[in-house]
C-alpha cells in the first residue's frame, strides 16, 4: 500500500480495522452468552428442567470459550456458570435459591 498522505501509518490503518473486526466478533459473541442465559433463567422460572440442562450445557461451553478467548476473565466465566449451575439444580430440587443477599439495616436516626 503506497504511503499516504495524510501521515498516518499503514500499520495503524490495519490495526484500526482489525480492532473495529474484533469489537464487533466480541460484541456477537457477549450477546450469545447473554441470551442463553436469559434462556435458562426463563426455563427454570418455568420450571422447564429439560429445557433449562439444555441451555446450561450450551451456557457452559460459551462462558468456557469465552474465557479462553480472553473475552471474559475465567474467574468471572466460573462465577457465573457457578451461579446458573447453582439456580438449575434448585429449581430441579424445588429449593428456592437466593440470588443475591441484602442486610437488613437499621434505620438511620437523625443526629442532635
Amino acid at each position: 500500500m503506497p504511503k499516504l498522505k495524510t501521515g498516518r501509518h499503514t500499520s495503524a490503518l490495519k490495526a484500526h480495522r482489525q480492532a473495529a473486526r474484533h469489537a464487533e466478533s466480541n460484541l456477537q459473541a457477549r450477546s450469545r452468552i447473554r441470551t442463553v442465559a436469559r434462556k435458562v433463567e426463563a426455563a427454570v422460572a418455568g420450571k422447564d428442567g429439560q429445557a433449562a440442562q439444555a441451555y446450561l450445557k450450551e451456557a457452559f461451553g460459551l462462558w468456557d470459550k469465552a474465557a479462553k478467548s480472553g473475552l471474559v476473565h475465567w474467574r468471572a466465566a466460573a462465577r457465573k456458570k457457578s451461579r446458573l449451575g447453582k439456580a438449575v439444580r434448585a429449581a430441579a430440587s424445588g429449593t428456592a435459591v437466593k440470588t443475591k443477599a441484602t442486610k437488613s439495616r437499621k434505620p438511620k436516626t437523625a443526629k442532635k
